[in-house]
């Protein structure tokens, strides 16, 4: 049984990146689960990927966050697997409330799709350690709901518990509001659970993990996967 998952929901269109990345770059043993089946205790990581899962009918994520899949997410994290929600997969985890706060439509209020430039913040394990806390990294963007908000008490709670993982910056960190891509409070591009192991970003790593493409930052963020055994 393949240890990393990729879920497949209707409407998902970068499962196939996120396979790719884990099997081919990675190394790792890996597979597609379809929505309609709960999660199984065999999987040691989950991939909820880039996408319009459901068409994105209602907001981004409001039905996905229904399905078997992901309603059974609970348990898994519990036990301490891995969770990773790119783009659409973390609209689904902070639909389902995996993550706190709500992905808003854009302050363009239009789709953007360019890199942006992202600071890693947290020291989460397991997928960060102290080693990659200020790193700037190059990634792709591509969604028209992905502008991060929460009160001031969540945002206060995720600076206090180290649960800012990555801050949207300028291509030398500098924290300038014109390098906030879409308008999120406090520029967060990504997001921890309290525990870690649940990390939701709009950006999208799997774009960008192969030579081919002329920018591997995404390994940055998607290598930590290689040590799942």
């Amino acid at each position: 049984m393949a240890k990393i998952a990729v879920v497949i929901f209707p409407g998902s269109n970068c499962d196939r990146d996120a396979f790719y990345v884990v099997k081919d770059i990675l190394g790792k043993s890996v597979t597609y689960h379809w929505h309609d089946e709960p999660i199984r205790d065999e999987y040691k990581a989950v991939i909820l990927p880039g996408g319009f899962s459901y068409g994105d009918y209602l907001r981004a994520g409001a039905l996905a966050k229904i399905s078997p899949a992901v309603s059974s997410l609970g348990p898994f994290i519990d036990r301490g697997g891995w969770v990773l929600g790119i783009c659409n997969g973390f609209q689904t985890l902070v639909e389902a409330g995996y993550l706190p706060g709500a992905l808003m439509k854009n302050r363009s209020l239009q789709f953007q799709c360019e890199d942006v430039h992202v600071r890693i913040e947290s020291t989460k394990a397991p997928f960060f350690d102290d080693g990659m806390k200020g790193k700037v990294l190059r990634l792709p963007i591509a969604h028209s709901e992905g502008r991060y908000d929460a009160d001031d008490a969540t945002l206060g709670s995720l600076r206090t518990r180290n649960q800012i993982a990555l801050r949207y910056v300028g291509p030398k960190g500098e924290e300038e509001d014109r390098f906030n891509a879409n308008g999120s409070a406090a520029a967060i591009a990504g997001i921890t659970n309290e525990r870690g192991n649940v990390f939701g970003l709009m950006p999208h790593p799997e774009r960008c993990s192969d030579e081919a493409l002329g920018n591997t930052d995404g390994l940055t963020l998607l290598r930590k996967l290689g040590s799942i055994v």
